[in-house]
């Protein structure tokens, strides 16, 4: 009532004072601030979104942010804060910062830290005043009369954003004061040397800490200490893993400590490492420490793994993945230790990244699945080292197709450093070229003359490439012929070197197996091999039906009767029995269509 007749009661005074050049102004002013306040509400227990910026014409402005390093970037500080003139801003924390203290009973340092860390609390409470007049006092008169939710710029200055704690805020309590527990375990981290913006992570992981009653929080954070750990280092610990305060978590650390100790490594290297934004599972650690001790490692060469690559261990899961990888590609417990020995200087994540890579890679490349396994066996350092380019990328810089280029890695895998994310990619020499160098090569070796007349004849008589030439004359000398007489054979016959591999396989099987003739028969009658299998079967059988009746030389060379013409063969082989020419035809049928 008092506050709806105070207009009525000023304007009065001003008619009789003569001034009413400024009643219009004055009353209009009240009537909107009285309409204001008659309008507004209990101030709601959680965040809320405000449409509309409010604009204010001064010269000097400053962005929201706090003493604890919080902006207004993202979604709703943005558009709830804005900017505020560093003069609105600092009487709006003096406002904030006499209500808390004064009116509240909160104790200044509190009261203080809260107000200066709590940016867009305040935007959001300068959005309900009429802050045309005072600033200030607008401020403590809206907080008079509109009790504030004290849960908002507390959560804000211990660094959450209101998205990060509206879904905290106490459902029936609006005043620090009722929630004893907490306030209590946040001044126990307080005191501790835990610094207050790094409190609000501590309450999202682990909600239970600050239930905690008397004395059970101080207990706990003493228990690390009694383990061996330095209070800095404590602080480190509880602030980036918060989950070791509830129950027995804090054992996995003391023990790992002690571990760490024992292989050399002091307590300031590992505190210096930690992160306090990361979260360790320290019972991880623990496990992949005692099995990497179980690899064969001695205490120095676990100590020095560890302080050089200290990812290994603290990463633990991206570890166990690592190992986990190799294993599935067959590579042993003992390779995977000697990798670790000699890993590169690159972060284990990223090492894990381009296996996945390189696995995928050569996958899309179309490698044989039992090639891809020899490989990671063989060179598991190499991949995890390489970040490869794009495969349609090195197709086309490369200028190639998959199936050479998978020919390249299994012949050299270290070609794959050429491949990488930032080296500069040539393309490959064309095949035609390398083909030719390549037999080049391999008639050298039989024996011919570089330049010579015999060379190039033999360029122009011999067909493939290089490596497939080389497979074909291995094929007489796994046989059993000596290379040498392989070289001269080849010399008097070079067109059997234009037959497949299995093709000459096939022939030396039959010759060897199929008719009962020594190896060195093809020494002798290399034109044998440039025949078909069915042409000589048909050729031989009919030659020893006519044996076995007596009308042909048992003796006779295989030279004789599979080199000779097609009507030289019947003539004598077959017109020379009078049932031959009916066996001749029921042979051709049974060998020709089996």
């Amino acid at each position: 009532m008092c506050v709806r007749l105070l207009p009525l009661i000023i304007m009065t005074h001003l008619q009789k004072l003569r001034i009413p050049f400024i009643v219009k102004r004055v009353s209009s002013s009240f009537t909107q601030n009285n309409h204001r306040l008659s309008k507004s509400s209990l101030w709601p227990t959680g965040s809320h979104h405000i449409a509309q910026n409010p604009r204010f014409y001064r010269t000097k402005t400053v962005n929201l942010e706090s003493e604890n390093g919080h902006r207004t970037s993202h979604a709703s500080g943005s558009e709830n804060a804005g900017k505020i003139p560093l003069a609105t801003r600092r009487e709006a924390q003096a406002a904030l910062l006499e209500y808390l203290h004064s009116t509240r009973s909160l104790q200044f340092v509190d009261a203080d830290y809260m107000s200066r860390n709590s940016p867009l609390f305040l935007g959001k409470l300068l959005k309900r005043v009429d802050t045309e007049e005072n600033n200030r006092r607008s401020i403590a008169r809206f907080l008079r009369y509109h009790p504030i939710n004290e849960f908002e710029p507390f959560f804000e200055s211990v660094g959450l954003k209101p998205n990060e704690y509206s879904s905290l805020l106490p459902r029936s309590l609006i005043f620090l004061s009722d929630d004893a527990m907490l306030l209590e375990n946040y001044y126990v981290l307080c005191r501790y040397g835990v610094a207050r913006n790094k409190i609000g992570k501590m309450y999202v992981e682990a909600r239970e800490v600050f239930g905690y009653d008397y004395g059970v929080l101080q207990s706990k954070l003493r228990a690390f200490e009694g383990g061996g750990l330095k209070q800095s280092t404590v602080v480190k610990v509880v602030v980036s893993s918060p989950y070791l305060l509830i129950g027995d978590a804090s054992k996995a650390v003391i023990k790992i400590w002690e571990k760490l100790k024992s292989v050399g490594i002091e307590d300031d290297w590992i505190e210096g490492y930690l992160l306090e934004k990361n979260t360790y599972d320290w019972s991880h650690i623990l496990e992949l420490f005692c099995m990497l001790s179980k690899t064969g490692y001695t205490k120095e060469q676990l100590g020095g793994l560890i302080c050089q690559h200290p990812g290994l261990l603290f990463d633990e899961r991206t570890t166990f993945l690592l190992i986990g990888f190799l294993l599935k590609f067959g590579v042993t417990m003992n390779d995977i230790s000697s990798l670790l020995l000699q890993f590169p200087q690159i972060q284990v994540g990223k090492f894990v990244e381009n296996l996945r890579q390189c696995y995928h890679f050569f996958i899309e490349l179309e490698m044989d699945v039992l090639d891809i396994g020899s490989i990671f066996r063989a060179h598991p350092g190499l991949l995890g080292s390489c970040s490869l380019k794009k495969l349609s990328s090195l197709l086309s810089s490369l200028n190639t197709g998959k199936k050479r280029m998978c020919e390249i890695i299994k012949n050299n895998p270290q070609e794959l450093k050429n491949w990488v994310l930032g080296a500069r990619t040539k393309p490959l020499p064309t095949l035609r070229k390398d083909w030719k160098e390549k037999k080049i090569k391999f008639l050298l070796d039989l024996g011919f003359v570089e330049n010579s007349s015999g060379m190039k004849a033999a360029v122009r008589l011999f067909r493939g490439k290089g490596a497939e030439l080389q497979e074909r004359f291995n094929c007489f000398v796994n046989a059993g012929i000596d290379p040498k007489d392989v070289s001269e054979m080849l010399k008097v016959a070079p067109h059997v070197l234009n037959q497949s591999k299995d093709v000459i396989e096939e022939k030396i099987d039959f010759l060897v197996n199929g008719l009962g003739y020594p190896i060195s028969s093809i020494v002798v009658f290399p034109q044998y091999l440039s025949y078909t299998v069915q042409r000589v079967k048909l050729r031989y059988s009919m030659y020893k039906w006519s044996t076995d009746r007596g009308t042909v030389d048992p003796k006779l060379a295989l030279s004789t009767f599979i080199s000779c013409t097609e009507p030289t063969f019947i003539r004598l082989y077959v017109n020379n029995h009078s049932e031959g020419p009916q066996v001749w035809e029921e042979l051709k049928k049974q060998i020709y269509h089996d």
